[in-house]
């Protein structure tokens, strides 16, 4: 009986302190990664600024190639909507084009329904550094509510890595061209 109050009470006492820790964490997150691609800034943007090229490139994209998808809209223009349902490491959500700044900036809001409710903002920035390479920078950002942003911290370790896959895949089918 001591041994199931003791983990009774660790559980509480976990449970307590990551309370009191959200109390203390940012609610807002930002994760950043960037590659440097061997191609002019219009060759890049006019593909990053395209929400169905994402199928050949993103991680979460290729996560479930049979997922259904409807767009709306034209695509790499303002307003352009991509709503998909897949399998539950895809979920279900949309993504929408909301600004966009020719060869410099596309900003997208993310919605998921499935797994769980949540929203997010991200961009990409195009910079040439060279007549011939483009530095293509991908920033996803948000914010959690009290006591969900204890996760904060951990957003980059779980984002980062597949937003970094993102871009290598980006390049390498970029450089191929």
């Amino acid at each position: 009986m001591k041994i199931i109050k003791g983990i009774l009470l660790g559980i509480v006492g976990l449970i307590v302190l990551l309370l009191v820790m959200g109390l203390f964490i940012d609610k807002t997150y930002e994760i950043k990664r960037e590659v440097v691609i061997n191609k002019p800034v219009d060759v890049v943007f006019d593909y990053v600024s395209h929400i169905k090229t994402q199928d050949s490139y993103s991680v979460w994209n290729m996560a479930d190639p049979n997922k259904k998808q409807t767009f709306t809209g034209t695509d790499g223009t303002v307003g352009f909507k991509n709503y998909w349902n897949g399998n539950d490491e895809v979920g279900e959500g949309e993504q929408v084009i909301t600004a966009i700044e020719p060869n410099k900036r596309v900003d997208v809001d993310i919605s998921f329904k499935r797994p769980f409710e949540s929203k997010m903002k991200a961009y990409t920035l195009t910079e040439p550094v060279s007549a011939n390479s483009t530095k293509v920078t991908s920033v996803t950002y948000g914010e959690s509510s009290y006591p969900m942003n204890v996760m904060n911290p951990m957003m980059d370790g779980m984002i980062g890595k597949d937003l970094q896959q993102n871009l290598d895949n980006l390049k390498e089918i970029l450089e191929k061209q």
